[in-house]
């Protein structure tokens, strides 16, 4: 079952409860977007919202991309990749979080080799039906000092941080 078909209060009072076991302090959901819009990215967003709330988790923070950040590296990334046909560059424009929105900004570069593994473990996201490749499988293939530097940061969007707080380089700060 896809988690976007789940009931969203029964999936929220479920991650309340572990919350509340684990004594969470921070919960990291996905952006309103859902990222690049996945159902079931959006649905984690909302239910993560929901079961915070019901918790009492004091922080959530959505990750998230800067979108004009991310628009200008697939403008330039088509001057050197050929993209899939199907593949849709403009809808980059409405995905993540503008970046005036972004409170959190933490390097992870020293665990870069970790963040490859972990892509590398989803192999079934890697490629379509049809054999296509699919973005994790070009990301899998960026030479390995590009791809520290491209994901050698993750950026987070606090709501509840107040405005003009600056942004913050530690989740727990």
């Amino acid at each position: 079952m896809r988690f976007a078909r789940a009931d969203p209060e029964e999936a929220a009072e479920r991650l309340a409860a572990i919350l509340r076991e684990e004594q969470a302090d921070v919960l990291l959901t996905y952006d309103g977007n859902g990222g690049y819009g996945h159902r079931d990215h959006v649905k984690v967003h909302h239910v993560g919202a929901r079961a915070a709330e019901l918790a009492g988790t004091p922080t959530v923070l959505q990750a998230t991309v800067p979108r004009d950040l991310l628009v200008r590296a697939i403008r330039f990334a088509t001057r050197i990749y050929r993209f899939p046909p199907e593949f849709d560059a403009s809808s980059f424009e409405r995905a993540y979080s503008a970046s005036a929105a972004i409170t959190h900004r933490v390097s992870v570069r020293r665990y870069a080799s970790q963040k490859r593994a972990s892509m590398r473990a989803h192999a079934s996201q890697a490629s379509a039906d049809g054999g296509a490749d699919r973005t994790l499988a070009a990301f899998l293939r960026i030479p390995r000092p590009v791809f520290d530097l491209v994901f050698g940061r993750e950026w987070y969007v606090d709501a509840s941080r107040p405005a003009g707080a600056g942004v913050a380089h530690d989740v727990f700060g």
